[in-house]
């Protein structure tokens, strides 16, 4: 490829509106056009990032039995209603009407795409097991589209189902693609990946891993114990805490609070710490807007993911009215009464404390001396609240938690019998039997594993990717191409690279050095050679790696063989 005739502009300047290193690179060099909100068209240069990542991707997936299928992007409604996520998912998933006033959606996930497909296929216990997967666009009506291709919209995975006669078999082949992961993140140059327990969310199933790459950018938050290698997402990870008891319990008093109704601001004016404080969150049910109030200790915060599982059903924020009864600033376990349907919740860092502060239920007003057992003895404590750093490691029970940032590359979930049960999937087991299959997802977003990398992998200037996923694996630089035995010599390496198999992309533009080498970092391709007069009346070539851990000059007889040797050990990495 002639960088002359390679589709897509770079550019100096960085966009107002990149906010992370790989949103920004990506943009100036010439890797994606912004279309709409959480929407980009790729040039050439990503699309080559992408289809080696796709082609690794598929490499393991095949390695581990797995038969590449393609699902539609469109499906009808009736599809998703049968599983029931047509009515659950809110308005991530796209729902419009076909010319024939026919309820349809836009793919976002193929869980009841794959059933459907296979579920007349796979009527006998010899069918299985078996994998299908497919790289696919999908499109999910993001609310926050953030960082490029870190948060979109529109993007492409690759998304894997695989079915089962007993929950044995699944685990065992769960294994397999847990290191089928691994091996794909190693080999796409981020072997720092690492894998942690998560929420399944609204793919449901009781089991299931993150795969994150950590960095400070990050939109997850991860617990990560550095002593026994415990790692969970922070909306999953058990909250682990110390209730130290005060050994005399004093009186429950009421205390007058004017203008006070933060729990920092009650603490403050109680001189008491926070943690000998109960404050509470109120919620609203999305299904039915009922009341949640959830007490917890006032140090800690609220992990809504939990609250969610616990009551299968989503929240959101309350909106306090006078009608409701509630007293905002003021609410508290003692007393509490609300108009209407109403939940209340108990975090175990509450269970068995005393001497705490709280909500009097009554304007103005705050309790102190609360002995959770003997003033709320009725109460039933959960875990709801999150983990917190410097918090105790739930896998060892040492004080050894700390909370990294990360970017979630992959996930793969234990899906049970949600999907097959709910379409009505069933097969003969060898008694004549009918069986209920137990089925696994695991997905990888192709767009987001390529930013992702950029990421970790970039300096000031521009992308350093590594040789297995690079656009090009040789960049040759022509500098003062104007000059014959510039032009020359530079033109018969570009065809010795070409015929050797060598991916090349070949600058001969007559432009300034800066501006080639400029250019040069933006498409962070892994080897460069420059050609130049001065080189070439030394009699070499100058050969160096982009992230500059290499630099030397070579004859130019010895370039291709120099070449091919340097790329084969960068592929082992």
């Amino acid at each position: 490829m002639k960088l002359d005739k390679l589709v897509g502009d770079r550019f100096k300047e960085t966009p107002s509106d990149c906010k992370i290193s790989s949103h920004a690179l990506m943009t100036r060099g010439g890797y994606i056009k912004y279309v709409a909100n959480g929407i980009y068209s790729s040039f050439p240069p990503l699309k080559r990032v992408t289809k080696k990542i796709e082609n690794i991707i598929r490499e393991e997936m095949d390695a581990v039995d797995g038969q590449e299928v393609m699902f539609p992007v469109v499906m009808p409604a009736s599809m998703w209603q049968e599983s029931g996520r047509y009515e659950s998912i809110g308005s991530e998933l796209l729902r419009f009407s076909d010319r024939n006033k026919q309820p349809m959606v836009l793919g976002m996930t193929h869980e009841e795409a794959a059933v459907h497909l296979v579920r007349e296929y796979a009527n006998s216990y010899t069918k299985y097991p078996f994998m299908i997967y497919q790289i696919q666009t999908k499109f999910r009506d993001e609310a926050r589209p953030r960082g490029g291709l870190i948060r979109v919209r529109e993007f492409t995975m690759k998304d894997a189902y695989s079915f089962h006669t007993s929950q044995k078999d699944l685990e065992e082949y769960y294994v397999r693609v847990h290191k089928a992961y691994e091996r794909i993140y190693r080999r796409c140059g981020v072997p720092e990946v690492i894998s942690v327990k998560s929420d399944s969310g609204m793919m449901g199933g009781s089991v299931s891993h993150e795969f994150m790459l950590l960095t400070p950018v990050g939109e997850d938050s991860i617990a990560v114990c550095k002593k026994c290698g415990y790692t969970a997402n922070v909306e999953a990870a058990k909250s682990v805490i110390e209730n130290t008891r005060d050994a005399v319990s004093e009186e429950l008093k009421e205390v007058f609070t004017p203008d006070i109704h933060t729990i920092e601001d009650v603490c403050g004016f109680l001189k008491t710490p926070l943690s000998k404080s109960c404050k509470a969150v109120v919620y609203q049910k999305n299904c039915d807007d009922s009341y949640v109030v959830i007490f917890i200790r006032g140090d800690l915060d609220v992990n809504e993911t939990k609250v969610t599982n616990f009551l299968s059903c989503d929240i959101h924020p309350a909106v306090i009215t006078e009608e409701c009864g509630l007293k905002a600033g003021f609410i508290g376990p003692v007393g509490l009464k609300i108009n209407g349907e109403y939940t209340v919740l108990y975090d175990n860092s509450l269970e068995n404390a005393n001497n705490l502060s709280c909500g009097a239920n009554k304007e103005e007003y705050h309790l102190t001396g609360l002995d959770m057992s003997r003033d709320v003895p009725n109460a039933e404590y959960h875990d709801f609240a999150k983990i917190v750093d410097k918090g105790i490691c739930p896998e060892c029970g040492e004080k050894t938690i700390s909370i990294s940032r990360g970017i979630e590359v992959g996930n793969i979930f234990q899906l049970g019998q949600k999907y097959s049960k709910s379409m009505g999937m069933t097969y003969l087991d060898k008694d004549g039997n009918t069986q209920i299959p137990i089925m696994g997802c695991y997905g990888i977003g192709v767009g987001r594993l390529a930013a992702s990398v950029c990421e970790v992998s970039h300096d000031d200037y521009g992308p350093i990717w590594p040789m297995s996923i690079a656009p090009w694996q040789v960049h040759i630089c022509a500098v003062r191409s104007d000059d014959e035995k510039v032009k020359s010599a530079a033109d018969k390496l570009y065809e010795e690279l070409q015929n050797a198999n060598v991916e090349v992309i070949y600058d001969d533009r007559n432009v300034r050095a800066g501006v080639m080498f400029s250019d040069a970092d933006l498409l962070g391709v892994p080897l460069r050679i420059v050609v130049s007069p001065r080189n070439l009346d030394e009699g070499v070539f100058e050969l160096t790696s982009r992230n500059k851990s290499i630099s030397e000059k070579i004859k130019p007889e010895r370039a291709l063989e120099r070449v091919k040797e340097l790329i084969a050990q960068l592929l082992k990495g």
